[in-house]
């Protein structure tokens, strides 16, 4: 597991997706996120604008990572 740190209080999940270098884009990010492959915390998320806070787990591509 990877652990990724944010020095604010939440992420939006297409921002985290980009600034931990999963995707290169937002346009790229939505996508994936739209075709129901991406996990936050064991569960599907459909909302690129889900906002994450330290402690959630981001599964995605068989990777997990851990926002710190």
């Amino acid at each position: 597991m990877q652990e990724i740190k944010i020095e604010t209080e939440f992420i939006k999940l297409d921002a985290f997706m980009k600034w931990s270098s999963i995707v290169g884009s937002g346009a790229e990010a939505k996508m994936l996120i739209q075709d129901e492959l991406v996990l936050v915390n064991g569960e599907v998320e459909t909302r690129r604008g889900r906002k994450l806070i330290k402690g959630d787990i981001i599964e995605f591509d068989d990777l997990e990572y851990k926002i710190v």
